[in-house]
């Protein structure tokens, strides 16, 4: 079957164009294939889209339509044919609001599957991510390497660095990339379609990431270009949002350099349709707020240290939560290591998330602290570096709440560490292996280890790594004497 008509019976088929906009279909993408007729490019009955675009991109080089055959230059321009069928802004915004009226999950239910269908969610890339889960002190964790992210091309940095500076849109997360073409330094974005919501009284967004690392990843961002800032208000619009999405939890990353989110600039969250190992855990010690008797609290058996609130009036926890966070702003306990402040720069800050949980409010406060000490100059609550052969990056929400996403190097490594175990050749004499033999000498005898289970090994062991991880992350110990520090600063509230 010719590519171009495969690609618009996907586009009918899945709902992005109706049966009598084929013809209006077939030669909008001829006008960007740069056509002025269907060519002999034939696809297999059973083609899948990224097949059909690969092959259309294909020819598409060929005829010199296409400038690069790199990733970015190919996103580029795949992503402009999918935008010539993604219907418009206004036509998704009725369908979803339509939905919302049946109940929330029905309209994020279809908002996914179309995210997806349009290409903005490379579902094939997605595919590629490893994942798996491994038992630990703290319940199951779940265990990711991120291979969905296309690594860039020379010829695309050159590119890049050739452009004069733009600042529209201003960031990645800003509103103006709906619709928007792209360059190489900026991801096009013709197929994403935003919905507008109402958080606390203020004009958001939703959308999907593009990479989603667990299911329904959505973003949730505001309509303003404005900075992340933990405060009572942001308490305020995570509730509304799961007030209004009851199937979602939501969640923000600190504010703060080293514990706080990639992209600080852009106030917004992240949610999802997921139970993360932090949610599963149970309160481990019982605590009262006094004058919130209404309010259930504890700290959370978890590597970082977790407050846990539950309420049925949102009000209440917006009260709590806010004083909870006024106190750890301020709050310097030397003998626990934790300052509030160095030479006038602020460390104390909150990572928070919410969710419904039997039709009460419930907000975890995750306590951050990002002093930097010479011993430990990435941070002090930070992967230390014994771990960095694993993770050396900053842990943000999605790692606080017990989902690892480690570096795509480590496919390779993780590999050659398991061949080198399997067959007792040195670790410390490949490239591959070498920053990860002291670990791996550490663990290797407590099994007897062989071709068929070595790599099951490693990424059991990889997993109880993320553990420790995040109990570097943890502000208080997970001992007796970091209980009672705890304790101490919940006595300040």
């Amino acid at each position: 079957m010719n590519a171009v008509l495969k690609l618009v019976d996907y586009a009918k088929e899945t709902g992005l164009i109706e049966e009598e906009e084929q013809i209006w279909a077939v030669n909008t993408l001829l006008d960007a294939l740069g056509l002025d007729a269907l060519p002999e490019l034939p696809v297999a009955e059973n083609a899948t889209l990224p097949e059909i675009l690969d092959t259309l991109l294909d020819d598409a080089y060929a005829r010199g339509v296409l400038k690069e055959n790199t990733t970015t230059y190919r996103d580029l321009f795949d992503t402009e044919l999918m935008g010539r069928l993604t219907p418009r802004p206004a036509e998704v915004r009725r369908k979803f609001e339509a939905l919302y009226r049946e109940s929330p999950k029905a309209a994020t239910d279809w908002y996914y599957k179309f995210s997806g269908d349009t290409n903005y969610i490379r579902r094939d890339r997605c595919a590629k991510d490893l994942r798996w889960t491994t038992e630990t002190a703290y319940g199951t964790l779940d265990i990711s390497i991120n291979l969905s992210k296309p690594e860039k091309d020379p010829k695309d940095i050159a590119a890049a660095r050739n452009l004069p500076a733009s600042n529209y849109p201003r960031c990645l997360l800003c509103a103006e990339n709906e619709g928007y073409a792209g360059r190489v330094n900026h991801p096009a974005r013709q197929n994403l379609r935003v919905v507008p919501i109402a958080i606390n009284e203020k004009p958001w967004f939703l959308q999907y990431s593009p990479y989603v690392y667990y299911n329904e990843h959505c973003i949730c961002f505001n309509r303003e270009h404005t900075p992340m800032k933990i405060d009572r208000d942001t308490f305020a619009k995570l509730l509304d949002f799961v007030r209004q999405f009851p199937h979602y939890f939501v969640g923000s990353n600190a504010d703060l350099p080293i514990v706080g989110g990639s992209i600080l600039a852009h106030d917004h969250f992240q949610g999802g349709h997921y139970s993360f190992a932090m949610e599963r855990a149970e309160i481990e010690t019982a605590f009262r707020f006094p004058g919130f008797d209404d309010v259930s609290a504890g700290i959370v058996k978890w590597p970082m240290s977790v407050i846990r609130l539950s309420a049925s009036d949102r009000q209440r926890l917006i009260e709590l939560a806010d004083r909870i966070l006024k106190a750890w702003r301020s709050y310097t306990d030397a003998d626990a290591m934790i300052f509030a402040e160095t030479d006038g720069v602020p460390h104390n800050t909150i990572t928070p998330i919410a969710r419904m949980r039997d039709g009460k409010y419930e907000l975890d406060l995750v306590l951050r602290n990002n002093l930097t000490t010479e011993e430990h100059p990435l941070g002090l609550y930070h992967p230390h570096a014994a771990l960095h052969h694993i993770k050396k990056e900053n842990i943000g929400l999605i790692e606080v709440m017990g989902l690892a996403v480690l570096p795509a190097r480590l496919k390779t490594e993780l590999t050659a560490v398991a061949e080198a175990l399997a067959n007792g050749k040195s670790l410390r004499e490949n490239p591959l292996t070498e920053k990860h033999a002291d670990w791996a000498e550490q663990f290797a005898p407590q099994y007897r280890i062989t071709a068929d289970n070595a790599f099951e090994i490693v990424r059991k062991e990889t997993g109880l790594v993320f553990a420790k991880v995040l109990e570097d992350a943890g502000v208080y110990r997970r001992n007796e004497a970091g209980k009672q520090a705890f304790l101490r600063f919940l006595e300040t509230v």
